[in-house]
C-alpha cells in the first residue's frame, strides 16, 4: 500500500513544487481548467454534495495538502491548506470514518498497524511553525476514527563515527 501512495504523491509533489516556486495561486471563481493549468493534475478528485474537491497533496514526503473545492459549475469556491491544527481539530472520534478523513485531508503519508491498536493508523506529515510533526488518526476495525494524536517528527541522522 505504501508504494501505491508513494508513487502518486511524488509526481504530485513535483507538480506542486513547480507551482510553489512560481508563486501562482488560483482565484475564487476560476475554472477547473485554470486550476489544473496552475497546479497540475490533482492527486485525487473527490465528489462533494455541491461539486467536487481537487486534492493536491505532498504526502508522503511533503507536509502540505491543498484542497480546491469547485461548485457544480466547476468554479473555485475555496482553496485551503488543510494540514494544520485548526483543520485537524474538526476530526470527531466516534463520528468520522476513514472516508471522511481522506475526503478532508487526502491520502496519508503512511498507514501502519501496531499490536496495541486493532485497526489502521493513518499518519500525516505536517509543519507546526518550524517543527516537523506527525498527525495520527487511529481507526477501529470498522474504519471509524477511534482517536487522534500528534507527535514531533525528529529527523533521522546518519551515525557518524568521525
Amino acid at each position: 500500500m505504501h508504494s501505491r501512495i508513494f508513487g502518486g504523491a511524488v509526481s504530485a509533489a513535483m507538480l506542486l513544487l513547480a507551482s510553489a516556486c512560481s508563486v501562482q495561486t488560483v482565484q475564487l471563481g476560476a475554472t477547473r481548467e485554470e486550476v489544473v493549468r496552475t497546479y497540475g493534475r490533482p492527486t485525487h478528485t473527490v465528489p462533494l454534495a455541491n461539486g467536487n474537491r481537487l486534492q493536491y497533496s505532498l504526502q508522503p514526503l511533503g507536509r502540505s495538502a491543498v484542497m480546491v473545492d469547485l461548485d457544480t459549475a466547476g468554479r473555485v469556491v475555496s482553496v485551503r491548506q488543510v494540514l494544520n491544527p485548526v483543520d485537524f481539530a474538526r476530526i470527531l472520534p466516534g463520528q468520522w470514518t476513514r472516508l471522511d478523513v481522506e475526503r478532508e485531508f487526502g491520502q496519508p503519508a503512511m498507514v501502519d498497524r501496531v499490536m496495541s491498536w486493532s485497526g489502521d493508523i493513518m499518519t500525516y506529515r505536517w509543519m507546526d511553525a518550524d517543527q516537523p510533526m506527525f498527525f495520527y488518526v487511529y481507526l477501529d476495525v470498522a474504519n471509524r476514527v477511534g482517536r487522534i494524536g500528534q507527535a514531533m517528527e525528529f529527523p533521522v541522522r546518519p551515525n557518524r563515527n568521525d
